[in-house]
């Protein structure tokens, strides 16, 4: 008999203990699947968050935000429309040379567009490269082209740096300018063949700017003389569509 209960004291013991190390693995399986359902859910902040910090400056809708200066025809004189918005793209003609300015300026950010070429071609660049080109800290006074720094948007030259009027900087350790244009030409080639859409971003933060051709640093300055502006996009011979044009500040 007693031999009896002290099997089955025995047994209730490893049964006990049984029971506590099951309840410990529970506890543990469950702290860990909490944990990774909190990291999974902070990873996803975070990317929505990351994704949010840039805002269009282009809807693909209309021009709003923006307005239009050409050589000819002055502000918001537009009578050929040369640039145009239809399907989420915007389409400029480069019928005529000029911009669409952002009516807000800009300190320290990152840009991002992305852009194709078109067809046509006009006078006096209709046996040139396709060119275009954003330029980033512009000045308040309209003019073709007013100071600036251009990110060079042009077959085979995507990347170049064009420091208009008189704008200096640093590329290597070498001062690049003061003259009327100052070009500085990018140190890799990583265009796409004509027709199919590129991605362009321009940081610019604290005087430093890097021009950047899908996914790849092209080109890169510092000490850059202008540190705030507005932003224009070209119009320059060339027949150009954009279906992005976006902007995070830093």
């Amino acid at each position: 008999m007693c031999y009896q209960k002290m099997k089955w004291t025995n047994w209730l013991q490893i049964l006990e203990k049984s029971n506590k190390q099951i309840k410990q693995h529970i506890k543990f399986m469950y702290a860990r699947h909490c944990l990774v359902s909190v990291i999974l859910f902070s990873v996803a902040v975070l990317e929505r968050s990351a994704a949010q910090e840039f805002k269009p400056l282009f809807n693909g809708k209309d021009l709003n935000g923006w307005y239009s200066f050409l050589r000819e025809q002055g502000k918001d004189n537009d009578v050929d429309t040369v640039f145009s918005v239809n399907n989420g793209l915007l389409k400029i003609t480069g019928k005529d040379f000029g911009y669409i300015v952002t009516e807000k300026t800009f300190t320290n950010f990152h840009l991002v567009v992305e852009f194709k070429w078109g067809d046509k071609k006009y006078p006096p660049r209709e046996d040139k490269p396709r060119d275009n080109g954003i330029c980033y800290y512009v000045v308040a006074t309209d003019r073709v082209w007013p100071r600036s720094v251009e990110c060079q948007i042009q077959e085979g030259d995507c990347g170049d740096f064009w420091l208009i009027d008189s704008v200096t900087a640093v590329v290597d350790g070498v001062q690049q300018g003061p003259t009327n244009n100052t070009r500085v030409v990018k140190k890799k080639d990583n265009e796409k063949p004509t027709g199919e859409w590129n991605r362009i971003e321009v940081i610019a933060n604290k005087g430093k700017c890097i021009h950047i051709v899908n996914g790849v640093v092209v080109n890169e300055a510092e000490n850059v003389s202008l540190r705030s502006g507005r932003i224009l996009i070209q119009s320059e011979g060339a027949e150009t569509f954009y279906r992005r044009i976006d902007i995070k500040e830093l």
